[in-house]
């Protein structure tokens, strides 16, 4: 039996590539014989190589991943890959297809192999109404959706792949924005004031003109001999400092 063949469908050639790599070690079989950065080259690639599979986008150059499994519903086995969980997991669940949550978690395509080894051989579900569906779903949690789950950072010469939830602070400096974790820091140039219009506000606060901080990371908030607020991170050295501006967010102390 031929070994199946997929094509990936992703705006962001650091996801392609780690999708790909990740496919390698999880189903050394399948044969990824093209890669798309818009929906408009997936359509033109799916007809030329005709795959079994399709690992689409969501949000991506138009048509969006949700268009283009429209067009291709029935033809091929779709799996969703989306920055965003706003999207409802129980809709995917009951469209017989599969999503991946970026970045890929390498147990997590483990499970979604195992799931396309067997239905590969099997009628591709008719995805049209799921799509419609998840379309409405996308347009009613817009705001919600668009929340930054990961971002890309330099660290020394190579690129990174953070998670959001993973980063402890933000921090701004002459011409980048360094994203503090726990085992140390990448360099991102997107200025504070673009990642505070991105990022969830109940999770992270700016506490100064220069410093927004992942609350779920505070150990404590204190103030000094001088009466300033400073914020100890867990498991970190680095104190931030609470400028005036911000200081009515603690003002129970």
């Amino acid at each position: 039996m031929p070994s199946p063949r997929a094509i990936i469908a992703d705006d962001e050639r650091l996801m392609r590539d780690q999708l790909r790599g990740r496919l390698a070690v999880a189903w050394p079989e399948l044969q990824i014989v093209a890669e798309a950065r818009s929906g408009d080259e997936a359509l033109t690639l799916f007809e030329r190589e005709r795959p079994e599979l399709a690992f689409l986008d969501i949000r991506m150059p138009a048509p969006n991943g949700l268009e283009v499994a429209r067009q291709i519903a029935g033809l091929c086995h779709v799996v969703f890959v989306t920055a965003y969980d706003a999207h409802a997991v129980e809709a995917f669940e009951r469209g017989a297809v599969d999503y991946l949550l970026k970045p890929v978690d390498p147990d997590r395509l483990t499970v979604t192999v195992s799931r396309l080894k067997q239905r590969v051989h099997a009628p591709p579900p008719d995805l049209d109404r799921l799509a419609a569906l998840l379309a409405s779903i996308s347009r009613e949690d817009n705001s919600t959706a668009a929340r930054l789950r990961w971002i890309q950072a330099t660290v020394g010469n190579q690129l990174r792949i953070i998670a959001i939830d993973e980063i402890l602070f933000f921090q701004a400096t002459d011409k980048y924005t360094r994203v503090v974790i726990r085992d140390g820091e990448a360099l991102i140039r997107k200025p504070l004031k673009d990642l505070i219009e991105e990022i969830d506000p109940d999770q992270f606060w700016q506490i100064h003109r220069s410093t927004i901080v992942n609350m779920r990371a505070v150990a404590n908030v204190s103030r000094d001999i001088q009466g300033r607020l400073n914020v100890s991170i867990r498991d970190h050295p680095e104190r931030l400092e609470v400028s005036r501006g911000y200081a009515h967010l603690f003002k129970s102390l």
